[in-house]
């Protein structure tokens, strides 16, 4: 039997497999748990997947460079580097723009780089891994992000880039901060890891920065199972985020392959003898930091469902806002930012602060309903503990940030999630209001 055969004999079995374990289940309210984010396979990832593991390529392989391929395309970026994880991207994004590479333009320990403490800590900690001093503004609600009107007084002459993720797929203002990057000569990075698929003035987020990232954990709007990348239009810094995420070596030549520059054995830099391997020169303290060929193979699936995961995230956000338009009297329903068409992570809720709920008891309310919930990730990053020895600045106050901390929570939007589920969402939390006012 030929190797051929015997591949489609087990791509055959895998697709009666996929049959079997994902298959639709019943949705059964107060029952079935409705999870705030979740992954969305079939047959397709499992079958490509598997194919991958045949090859026995367990390294960066023939699958990654199709995947990246395919999200450059996507996202009309020329380069797309892949990466272990969203919070890996971040650090190679602001690690790289420490390369000594860039001149005048690279940053040194002691500056100072503008970021908002309400959102994921892994935004936040390559400033801090890096030396630098982050500086928070506070952010606005009901949009979750950076409040540009604030932004441009946090600027010292420290200030050398701004980081920001597009809040639970809403983007921040892209064209305010496009000007102030602009005016003041500022690096900008976009975490995009909860935004695959934002436009904002019609063009994807994650391409008007320097560099962008992408995670590709089980829970975003992709999955590799963990994973991420990069993205840029530069070819330097794409030079430099290679480098570091392959040990910091200055070879780029691929996994499997050798003499790429062709002049593998007549290179001198460093100190280093003329002639010393060139695969074994490293201009930068880098890392290892790469993909596999099975994650790219799922990840190269999922990007032939991405436009359909895209526009189910848009409708149920859609949906489930219509569904809670009664609640406002308590809560404060998300807003797109202007200009923009977000790709929704999740929804998220403020409680008034004038409103009488409480959101501790609210949460237990939904969880004993099966409705599942998650805070704004951090918070206020600055009053979480390993944050008291952190060398950080504050511009103004973070009246706003510290509401989200006490009253934000989200539930979920995601693809795997029908009308049936987000109608029992909405009518959990509406059941609560009634009974508190009643009570």
């Amino acid at each position: 039997m030929s190797k051929e055969l015997i591949r489609k004999q087990i791509a055959d079995l895998v697709e009666q497999y996929s049959l079997l374990e994902f298959s639709e289940k019943v949705f059964v309210a107060g029952e079935t748990s409705i999870p705030p984010a979740g992954k969305v396979l079939n047959s397709t990832e499992l079958k490509m997947m598997v194919e991958a593991s045949l090859d026995g390529w367990l390294t960066t392989g023939r699958f990654n460079s199709q995947f990246e391929q395919s999200l450059s395309k996507y996202l009309q970026i020329p380069y797309v580097l892949t990466t272990t994880s969203g919070s890996s991207a971040n650090l190679l994004a602001l690690t790289a723009l420490t390369s000594p590479l860039l001149k005048e333009r690279k940053l040194t320990p002691g500056d100072e780089v503008i970021t908002v403490a309400a959102g994921f800590p892994t935004t936040v900690n390559p400033i801090i891994q890096n030396n630098l001093v982050p500086v928070f503004v506070d952010v606005d609600i009901p949009t979750y992000n950076i409040d540009t009107q604030l932004l441009e007084q946090a600027i010292s002459n420290k200030t050398k880039a701004i980081m920001l993720a597009h809040t639970l797929g809403n983007p921040f203002n892209i064209s305010e901060i496009q000007r102030i990057a602009k005016k003041y000569d500022l690096w900008v990075i976009e975490d995009c890891c909860d935004a695959l698929g934002t436009t904002y003035d019609n063009k994807m987020v994650g391409t008007f920065g320097d560099i962008a990232t992408l995670s590709f954990y089980p829970a975003h709007h992709i999955t590799t199972g963990e994973g991420g990348a990069l993205l840029t239009a530069n070819p330097k810094l794409k030079r430099i985020i290679e480098s570091f995420r392959d040990w910091g070596r200055d070879c780029y030549c691929p996994p499997g392959h050798d003499n790429t520059c062709k002049q593998r054995f007549d290179k001198k830099l460093g100190e280093l003898p003329t002639g010393y391997d060139h695969k074994y020169i490293y201009s930068h303290l880098g890392y290892n930091l790469k993909f596999t060929d099975m994650q790219a193979a799922c990840g190269l699936a999922q990007m032939q469902k991405i436009e359909g995961f895209v526009n189910a995230r848009k409708e149920n956000f859609k949906y489930l806002k219509d569904k809670l338009k009664h609640t406002t009297t308590d809560l404060i329903l998300p807003e797109a930012t202007p200009h923009s068409n977000p790709s929704w992570f999740g929804f998220p809720i403020t409680i008034r602060p004038e409103s009488e709920i409480k959101r501790v008891e609210l949460l237990k309310y939904l969880d004993s309903c099966k409705v599942g919930t998650r805070l704004l990730f951090a918070g206020n990053i600055t009053r979480q503990p390993y944050f008291q020895e952190v060398n950080y600045r504050i511009e103004g106050t973070l009246k706003n940030t510290d509401l989200i901390m006490n009253n934000t929570f989200w539930i979920g939007v995601y693809p795997g999630l029908t009308k049936a589920h987000l109608d029992f969402s909405a009518a959990a939390i509406s059941t609560f209001l009634i009974n508190h006012r009643k009570g």
